[in-house]
């Protein structure tokens, strides 16, 4: 299968697929741009572990259809960040919508429409079915139109890593995006044509529950959590979508030619996580400038990390009380790890802080690799616009596993799409 990774970064989603099989999936393009940033230094880690591909450095908006069209791709991945995904009709774009400020999304839409792949695997923040805050689930059912007007069907779930037997307990939303003109979807058709349950909204229950791709790789309880389970009818015009949508999203859904069923499901896995103290270094490996033996440091993040009240004054001019709510002095090494963050090479409150043989240190970048279940020392070098390699600094590394996803996850999502395309072949 031939694959363009779009949102690179440092190759999370090819390391994934390639650990489901690496003669399968085949990642012949990939593009990461850093707009904020003048030193590329994702691409360049990325461009240096993965030569053979064509690597692009540049803004997704700049790759041309023409180029697009050019990559003849089975499957598109990617992880796109979260913005304000609101649309409004374009007087010169005959396709009628336009977004307003996500328009990294509407890139993804544009890569679809031209590429056609049979399937696309997405990545993004759980608070995205959520959002916007005041027209909650509107986001991510102009997505869900969008992907039906091109033919396409999407399957989501919200996955927490940890409650898979992971590390870290990173809660992130996936998409299986697939044409509906694919084997895949048309035994999927097939099996719940003659479902006309007694309320449509039970329709796809063994879909979610049992056969769909999260169901298998990703076991769920057997029923809905508090009863939460809805079946929607979504607008063929997005722009009304955008305008009047007044929906519910939960934690795993489908949609499926015009409408999207979505419960809340509880995770249902025996196993046991790994935890922060399964997966860090020996001491004798780690260098002293990771340990805390600065007093003032280490008080800064007693602060941080402490229950607090500050009165404030808004930008009014009114004087309000900020409250925040204490949290644990320092990391819990029986448990796994909090989500890390691009920030996590800073002093901060989100900053995991460990106490082993009584002594405070920081995460080292391996181990903020093993978080996300990278190789050791994935980061650690990069090719740099001369062609000589260098090292990246840790501050660099730590904000590249921040924005990294966990690369087991995507694993188990290949594993499926090998099943499937495996036993349609041997038909």
């Amino acid at each position: 299968m031939k694959i363009l990774e779009l949102f690179a970064g440092v190759g999370g989603f090819r390391i994934g697929l390639e650990k489901a099989d690496n003669h399968l999936f085949q990642t012949k393009w990939a593009n990461q741009w850093e707009p904020s940033r003048k030193s590329q230094d994702a691409f360049e880690v990325y461009n240096y572990r993965f030569p053979t591909s064509q690597n692009l450095n540049i803004n997704i908006s700049d790759i041309t259809d023409q180029q697009f069209s050019a990559m003849d791709a089975d499957m598109i991945v990617g992880g796109f960040p979260c913005q304000d995904y609101s649309v409004a009709r374009s007087k010169k774009n005959e396709q009628g919508i336009e977004g307003k400020k996500g328009v990294l999304f509407w890139e993804i839409i544009r890569a679809t429409r031209i590429i056609h792949p049979k399937y696309l695997i997405l990545e993004n923040v759980d608070r995205l079915l959520k959002a916007p805050s005041k027209q909650r689930g509107r986001d991510f059912a102009i997505m869900l139109s969008a992907f039906n007007r091109l033919g396409y069907s999407v399957e989501w779930r919200v996955i927490n890593a940890a409650e898979y037997g992971r590390s870290q307990r990173r809660r992130r939303v996936f998409f299986f995006v697939y044409r509906n003109d694919t084997d895949f979807a048309i035994k999927v058709d097939r099996q719940f044509e003659n479902n006309n349950a007694i309320f449509e909204a039970h329709r796809y229950d063994d879909y979610l529950y049992r056969t769909g791709l999260f169901a298998t790789q990703f076991p769920v309880k057997p029923f809905t959590h508090r009863g939460r389970q809805v079946c929607y009818p979504l607008d063929d015009d997005i722009v009304d979508v955008s305008d009047n949508f007044t929906g519910t999203v939960w934690n795993t859904g489908v949609m499926r030619h015009g409408k999207y069923y979505s419960v809340d499901t509880e995770p249902d896995y025996a196993g046991k996580a790994i935890t922060l103290g399964d997966i860090i270094q020996d001491e004798k490996d780690i260098s002293e400038k990771y340990f805390l033996t600065d007093e003032e440091k280490l008080e800064k993040f007693r602060y941080l990390r402490g229950a607090k009240k500050i009165e404030r004054i808004s930008s009014e001019g009114h004087t309000y009380l900020y409250t925040e709510g204490g949290m644990s002095p320092y990391d819990d090494l029986n448990l796994p790890g909090r989500t890390i963050l691009t920030s996590e090479g800073t002093v901060n409150r989100s900053t995991h802080l460990l106490k082993v043989n009584n002594r405070y240190r920081l995460l080292t970048p391996i181990e903020a690799e093993r978080l996300q279940d990278f190789p050791d020392d994935w980061t650690a070098i990069k090719k740099n616009q001369d062609g000589l390699l260098v090292n990246v600094s840790d501050k660099m590394r730590l904000f590249f596993m921040g924005n990294a996803l966990v690369t087991e996850v995507v694993k188990e999502i290949g594993l499926f799409i090998k099943e499937i395309e495996v036993s349609f072949l041997m038909k």
